[in-house]
């Protein structure tokens, strides 16, 4: 077997393979000799037919699969033997045979990586802890989810909720289909275009307005982007929202689940039943935060070009949710007009970063710590009911496992990162961290 090797850029790879011919007719004749042994041709007794006969008759698709043979063995051969580490699979062209067997194979390598300089890292650490402050916010964001609506005889106000019926005029078309009837607005949500909820203040049932608004540029309905419209508002009810107090039964409904039904906590003890969720998420947060900015300090120091392969399956993987949810609506792909290149920067960082961490834990030995895969898992289930029955369900499956076993290994991988890093520590308020994009 001859291997000759080009190397057409950076990463691609144009390999030749020469089989020569006496092996390719050693293998034919065996799987010839197979054959004579299966088939039966009229004149001739089963086994007895003559091979010349046999590769007169059968010899192009036995040339075929000898072929398929030779590359599946030989291809793997020539890479091992030329030290090379492809990337995803080979496009394979078969070639002049008058002289043997010949085929090429084109593929990308794996890059070659060195972690040199990332002594030289610098990472920002957020820190923060749970104020009181922070905690009464949390239980007043409770009361809100708790709110429920009471009808009043007033003008309509700033986080009301009231209930109009409306039209839409422009250029002389009604745009509304008419009229909507009953329809819920709470003022200040802004889902409304802008300024239109700001005309619902001061109106109180039975009372009715017209005014002229400009819908956005951007606004989702081509026909009326960025054109002026006039509105007619009939106001059908007003409600404000009323909190309840945090009682028993307010309680209660955080309470502990025992045998079907809610232990009730005290006020004190529903307040650090509070701090200690927040915690816990403010702990999680602030970990996410650390190895993202350990992520980009390491992918703007080490630059690497990675293989096309390895970023249209990225491509594919960041596609697929969209996908999915286009399938659920029945909306055709094409019609959401999602190009592959918007998705390809991330791609690229998220393959770039793959081999880093890779290579990282290749060079260093770093191994999967089975306790700190325990205490994940422990911790992971202390935001359930019923903590042990997570730990089981992890437990009771590798395939459970698995994905927390990776987490483990990525935060091993950060912990070596940032112990050769330089960290500075960045004080934050809570409420800021936890308003930030996750």
């Amino acid at each position: 077997m001859q291997v000759s090797v080009e190397k057409t850029s950076e990463l691609s790879r144009k390999m030749t393979v020469v089989v020569p011919e006496e092996v390719v007719q050693a293998k034919m004749a065996e799987k010839l000799k197979s054959l004579a042994r299966e088939v039966k041709i009229d004149g001739f007794r089963k086994g007895k037919v003559p091979q010349n006969l046999l590769k007169k008759m059968y010899g192009d698709r036995v040339r075929g699969e000898v072929a398929s043979d030779l590359i599946e063995t030989t291809y793997f051969e020539a890479l091992q033997n030329e030290n090379l580490n492809p990337a995803g699979f080979p496009s394979i062209d078969s070639l002049d045979e008058s002289q043997g067997f010949k085929y090429t194979a084109v593929f990308e390598v794996y890059p070659e990586i060195s972690l040199a300089g990332l002594e030289q890292l610098q990472v920002s650490r957020p820190i923060a802890q749970v104020e009181e402050s922070d905690v009464d916010a949390m239980i007043e964001k409770l009361r809100e989810q708790r709110k429920q609506w009471v009808e009043v005889a007033r003008p309509a106000q700033l986080n009301d909720l009231v209930t109009i019926s409306f039209s839409g005029i422009c250029e002389e078309e009604n745009f509304t289909d008419g009229q909507v009837d009953n329809y819920p607005v709470e003022i200040g949500s802004k889902k409304m275009i802008a300024g239109f909820e700001d005309n619902l203040v001061g109106l109180e049932a039975g009372a009715s307005k017209t005014f002229e608004l400009t819908f956005p540029e951007g606004y989702g309905n081509a026909n009326l982007a960025g054109k002026t419209a006039q509105f007619t508002v009939d106001m059908v009810k007003v409600e404000e929202p009323q909190l309840p107090e945090i009682d028993e039964a307010f309680i209660k409904l955080y309470g502990i689940e025992e045998n079907g039904d809610a232990e009730a906590l005290s006020f004190e003890e529903f307040r650090q039943d509070v701090r200690a969720n927040m915690e816990r998420e403010l702990e999680q947060v602030l970990h996410n935060k650390l190895k993202d900015s350990a992520m980009e300090a390491l992918y703007q120091k080490i630059a690497l070009t990675v293989p096309n392969t390895l970023v249209d399956k990225e491509i594919d993987n960041l596609m697929k949710p969209y996908q999915e949810t286009a399938k659920r609506q029945k909306v055709n792909m094409e019609e959401m007009n999602l190009p592959r290149d918007m998705f390809e920067a991330q791609a690229k960082r998220r393959v770039s970063l793959g081999l880093l961490l890779g290579e990282i834990i290749k060079q260093n030995n770093i191994t999967l710590d089975a306790d700190q895969v325990r205490a994940k898992v422990v911790q992971m289930s202390k935001s359930y009911e019923r903590p042990e029955d997570v730990i089981a369900w992890y437990y009771n499956d590798p395939k459970n496992l698995n994905d927390v076993q990776q987490l483990v290994l990525e935060d091993q991988t950060l912990a070596w990162l940032l112990a050769q890093a330089t960290v500075t520590d960045e004080p934050v308020k809570f409420s800021d961290i936890m308003e930030q994009p996750r």
